[in-house]
């Protein structure tokens, strides 16, 4: 399975697919902070949510970057279980590497103010990963078989996570916890409500990844 991951992490790269993700992560970070400094923790809240749809879109794009015969071939080599999980922790990669340009550049670019709040901006952005992959996974090619429903389901899914987390929601526990992250941070939040929505956040991404898995076994 690390040789499944670490083909497609190559195939991803050496196919020029990685260099659309890492300038919409350029971008979306100077349009952040591009306006002057900002506290860690709010600043990295509205990054988790403003990198979400990008890094639902990597994951798209790694998982199509393995053509139909090739995946069906990997299949039958390693099961189904394990090529779905390689195509999974691939995605999990790219969009990890997204993270960490995320939190470090603006460092660079002198858009914090201070470490404070740099841990729990770390876990918005993780929280951020987790969930994107499982959007990203659900708008492949594998699962949609067309490339105009598969940005269907990303935008439209992307949007839905924004929308749904608003306050005052009534069905908040159909999105994933992005925007109530970024409202928590801004306000210093407590560890008894990270802990409740990092509960959301798994239990979300759990669900995405089992219809996921249930969409690959029925169209493998």
């Amino acid at each position: 399975m690390v040789a499944l991951v670490r083909m497609r992490l190559t195939a991803f790269l050496r196919g020029g697919r990685a260099l659309p993700g890492l300038l919409g992560t350029l971008v979306v970070v100077g349009i952040i902070y591009g306006g002057g400094r900002s506290a860690a923790a709010e600043a990295y809240g509205f990054s988790a949510v403003a990198l979400f749809p990008v890094i639902a879109w990597q994951a798209k794009l790694l998982l199509d970057t393995e053509p139909d015969v090739q995946r069906r071939l990997a299949v039958t080599a390693v099961g189904l279980r394990r090529e779905v999980t390689a195509g999974l922790l691939a995605a999990a990669a790219v969009g990890f590497v997204t993270v960490v340009l995320a939190m470090v550049l603006p460092w660079l670019f002198g858009g914090i103010t201070g470490p404070a709040g740099i841990v729990p901006g770390l876990w918005a952005h993780l929280a951020s990963l987790v969930a994107a992959v499982g959007l990203g996974a659900l708008a492949s090619r594998p699962v949609t078989r067309s490339t105009l429903y598969g940005i269907a389901v990303l935008v439209t899914g992307s949007v839905l996570a924004i929308v749904l987390g608003l306050d005052g929601s009534v069905l908040p526990w159909l999105a994933p916890p992005l925007m109530a992250a970024a409202r928590r941070l801004a306000d210093q939040p407590g560890s008894a409500s990270l802990a409740a929505l990092s509960v959301q956040a798994v239990l979300w991404a759990t669900v995405v990844v089992a219809i996921y898995a249930r969409f690959r076994r029925t169209r493998s």
